[in-house]
This record gives C-alpha cells, structure tokens and sequence, in this order.
C-alpha cells in the first residue's frame, strides 16, 4: 500500500463499540438487552416503541451516550497506525449540534483525524462522493450496501447482530478491525 487512500468512517457501532447504547437503553427501559438481541438497526422496533417515542428519548441522552462511548475492539491501534499511511475522514449520522462534543471525544480519546463531518441523517453517499472517498468502514447494513454499489468503493461491515442481511460484491464483513486492517491490506496489494 504506497499509496496514501481516503478512508471514510462511520463513527457509531464503527469507531465506538456496538454495545455503546445497550447500558442506556437498559437503565432507561429497565430491560436486560445484550447485543445479541439487537437484531435490527431500528432500536424503536427491539424495544416495541413507537418511532417518537425512541427519538424522544434519544435526544435527551444522545449527548451522554457519545460523551461515554467506549471505542470499538482494536479501533484505536489501527486507526493510529494508518494515520500517517492514509487520510481519515469520519462521516457520521449524528446531528450537527453534538459536533463539539464529538471533537472532544476524539481527543480523549486520541484517535487520529483528518477530517469529521456530522450529516444529521443516514444518507451518507453525497458526502463519500463529494470527499472522494476510496474506501468505507460501516455498521448500518443498507449504508453500506449503497455506498458500495453506488459509489464503487469497498466497503468494510463490521459485523453484529443487526447488520446480518446478505451482502453485495464490495461489502466485505469483519469481526473487528485487525480483521479489518489485514482485508485491506489484501484489496490495496
């Protein structure tokens, strides 16, 4: 890999553990739920609640929900070691008002970026088109679905519960992101 690639990066259940919800939602809803019970990406479904309802209560926790965010298994190690190989550009659906608290995490946390954008939504392809992104790394099965086949880069689906429906060419599935970092070095040789 002599080449310096863009890599774009889903922050939530990519960077920050899978898992990162569940202590909250717990507490909250007073359930038991492992991530082997989150099953779908929609968390108002798992936990048989209206829509509203589930974003109600996300807005008043989403900002001690990021603030304490535990990193994903091996994501900090090798996000340090491609920060000189490669750029980082972080590509999150979370709304633009935690942007300040996001820049706080990353430097508690010392991850290495170059650039983060904050979208608000879901929809991530306009921002992997617009910063030329050459690869992706995604936990939301339909994402990386569509930036896979719409913008004919591979996509890396860290894999849980939630994200299990088949996956086209381009999307390649890993436990975590040692497995992560040798598939790359496999598709860029």
């Amino acid at each position: 890999m002599c080449k310096k690639y863009r890599f774009g990066i889903d922050i939530d259940g990519t960077v920050t553990s899978p898992e990162t919800f569940i202590p909250h939602i717990n507490k909250y809803f007073n359930t038991s739920l492992t991530l082997k019970d989150i099953t779908e990406y929609d968390l108002s479904n798992v936990l048989k609640i209206t829509k509203n309802e589930f974003w109600k209560w996300m807005k008043q926790h989403e900002e001690n929900i990021y603030k304490e965010a535990d990193l994903a298994l091996y994501a900090k190690e090798i996000l340090v070691h491609w920060n000189s190989l490669h750029e980082l550009f972080y590509i999150s659906a979370r709304p633009v008002h935690v942007h300040d608290l996001t820049m706080d995490w990353f430097q508690r946390c010392e991850l290495p970026y170059d650039h983060i954008e904050l979208l608000g939504q879901h929809n991530k392809l306009a921002a992997v088109k617009k910063h030329k992104i050459d690869l992706f790394f995604e936990d939301k099965h339909d994402n990386a679905c569509a930036i896979a086949e719409e913008c004919g880069i591979p996509v890396i689906l860290l894999d849980t519960p939630y994200n299990q429906d088949s996956i086209p060419d381009l999307v390649y599935r890993v436990n975590n992101w040692k497995e992560a970092k040798t598939l790359i070095e496999n598709i860029f040789n």
